[in-house]
C-alpha cells in the first residue's frame, strides 16, 4: 500500500517538470486575466512576491558566483581569453540582432499607413553617455554602495578584481576562496527553492498583464508586436542554433530544450538580471556548462548582451519612422546599428530599460520622441520577447565558450532533462 501511495504522489504535481508548471501558470494567468480584466490586478502581488524573491538573489549570486568563477580558473590569462571571447560574441550578436530588426521592419513596414503628425518640436531626453563616461562609471567608488544600489556592472568589476587578487595571493587566500565557494553553493540552493515559486509568480504576472492590456491595446499594434516576436523567434531558433551548429559542432535541439525554463522566467519577469539564477542553473544542469564559465560569462551577459533589446530598437525605430512618414537613409540605418550596439554596454537588465535606450536611438537619428508614447503602451509585451532573446543569447554564448575551452560536459548536454 505504501509503495502505491508513493507512486501516486510522485505522479502528481511534483513530478511535472518546472517548465511545464510555468507554462501551465502562464496559460491559466492569461485565461484569468482575459475573463476578469482589470480586476485580475488583485493577483499581481503573487507575481510581485516572486520578482522580489528573484531580485533578492541577484546581488549575492552575481558577486559570489563571479568570485568563484575567477578563482576557479586560477589562470588570469584564461580569464582574459574567456572575457575577450564573451565580449566579441556579445557585441557581434547584438549588431546582427539589430540588423535583423531593421530588415524585418523594412520588409513588413509595421508603421505604414498610420500617417501620424509631429505635434511638438520639443524633445528633452537624457544624453547618451560617452565611452569615457561609461568606462569611468564601471569603477565603483564604494563597492558596498554599488551592491546596495544593485549596480550590476560595478559589482562585476569589483568581483573580477577581488577574484584576481585572491588568485594572485595564493595560499593565504584559500580560506576566503573556500568561504565564497560555500556561499555560492548556498545561493544555488536558495535559487532552487525560489524557483519552486515560479509557476505561481508567473500565474499572477500573466493574469495582471492580460487583464491590463487585453485586446484593446493589442489589436491596433498587432503588426509591430508580430514583427518583433517573429524576429525574436528567428534569432533564437535560426541564428543562435546556427552558431551552435556551425561554430560549436553541437546539436542545437538540446540547446533549445535546455533553455525552456530560463526563457519562461525571462518572458514573464522581463528582467535579464532577474533571470540570472535560472540561467546559471539551466546552463550547468541542462547544458553541461562548467561552473567557472557560466559564473563568469552569464552575469557579464546580463549586463552587456542586449540582442533582444537591439532587435526591438530596430523594429520600433522603423515603425516610428514609417508612422510619421519619415524616410531613413542608409547612413541612418548604420547609425542605428552602431548606437544600439554601443549603448547596450552597461544597460541595466531590468524591465523598461529598452524604452530608455530607444529614446537615445530616436534622438540620434532625428526621429520624433512622440513615437515613444505609441510604443510605451505595448512596451511590456515587447519587453517579454526581447528579454527572452537576451537570456537565450547569454546561454548560447556561455555554451559556445565552454565548448571552445573544453569545459562543456557533452554527456549532460546531450541528455537535457527538459
Amino acid at each position: 500500500m505504501q509503495t502505491t501511495h508513493n507512486s501516486r504522489k510522485r505522479g502528481g504535481w511534483g513530478a511535472i517538470p518546472l517548465w511545464q508548471k510555468i507554462l501551465i501558470g502562464m496559460v491559466l494567468g492569461v485565461a484569468v486575466g482575459a475573463i476578469f480584466g482589470h480586476d485580475a490586478e488583485v493577483l499581481k502581488p503573487i507575481g510581485t512576491l516572486f520578482i522580489k524573491a528573484i531580485k533578492m538573489l541577484i546581488v549575492p549570486l552575481v558577486f559570489c558566483s563571479l568570485v568563484v568563477g575567477v578563482t576557479s580558473m586560477q589562470d588570469t590569462t584564461k580569464m582574459g581569453r574567456v572575457g575577450l571571447k564573451a565580449i566579441v560574441l556579445y557585441l557581434g550578436t547584438t549588431a546582427i540582432a539589430i540588423s535583423i530588426g531593421l530588415g524585418l521592419g523594412t520588409v513588413f513596414t509595421p508603421g505604414a499607413g498610420l500617417d501620424m503628425q509631429v505635434t511638438s518640436t520639443d524633445q528633452v531626453v537624457k544624453e547618451a553617455p560617452t565611452l569615457i563616461q561609461t568606462l569611468l562609471a564601471m569603477i565603483p567608488t564604494n563597492p558596498v554602495d554599488a551592491m546596495a544600489a544593485g549596480n550590476i556592472l560595478q559589482i562585476i568589476v569589483f568581483a573580477l578584481g577581488l577574484g584576481v587578487a585572491l588568485t594572485l595571493t595564493g595560499e593565504k587566500a584559500k580560506p576566503a576562496i573556500a568561504l565564497f565557494e560555500s556561499l555560492a553553493e548556498a545561493m544555488y540552493t536558495l535559487t532552487g527553492l525560489v524557483m519552486k515559486l515560479a509557476p505561481y509568480g508567473v500565474f499572477g504576472l500573466m493574469a495582471w498583464v492580460s487583464g491590463k492590456y487585453g485586446l484593446d491595446i493589442l489589436l491596433p499594434l498587432i503588426k509591430v508586436i508580430s514583427v518583433a516576436y517573429l524576429g525574436s523567434i528567428l534569432l533564437i531558433v535560426v541564428f543562435y542554433s546556427g552558431l551552435l551548429s556551425l561554430l560549436g559542432r553541437l546539436n542545437p535541439i538540446h540547446y533549445l530544450k535546455g533553455i525552456i525554463t530560463p526563457a519562461a522566467v525571462a518572458f514573464t519577469t522581463s528582467s535579464s538580471a532577474g533571470t540570472l539564477p535560472a540561467s546559471i542553473k539551466a546552463s550547468q544542469e541542462e547544458l553541461g556548462v562548467s561552473s567557472s564559465i557560466s559564473s563568469f560569462v552569464l552575469p557579464l551577459g546580463a549586463t552587456i548582451n542586449m540582442d533582444g533589446t537591439a532587435l526591438y530598437q530596430g523594429v520600433c525605430a522603423l515603425f516610428i519612422a514609417q508612422a510619421f512618414g519619415i524616410n531613413l537613409e542608409f547612413a541612418d540605418y548604420a547609425l542605428i546599428v552602431a548606437t544600439s550596439t554601443l549603448a547596450s554596454i552597461g544597460t541595466a537588465g531590468v524591465p523598461g530599460a529598452g524604452l530608455i535606450m530607444l529614446s537615445l536611438v530616436l534622438t540620434t537619428v532625428g526621429l520624433p520622441l512622440e513615437g515613444l508614447a505609441i510604443v510605451a503602451g505595448i512596451d511590456r509585451i515587447l519587453d517579454m520577447a526581447r528579454t527572452t532573446v537576451n537570456v537565450c543569447g547569454d546561454i548560447m554564448v556561455s555554451t559556445l565558450i565552454a565548448k571552445s575551452e573544453k569545459e562543456l560536459d557533452e554527456g549532460i548536454y546531450t541528455t537535457s532533462k527538459s
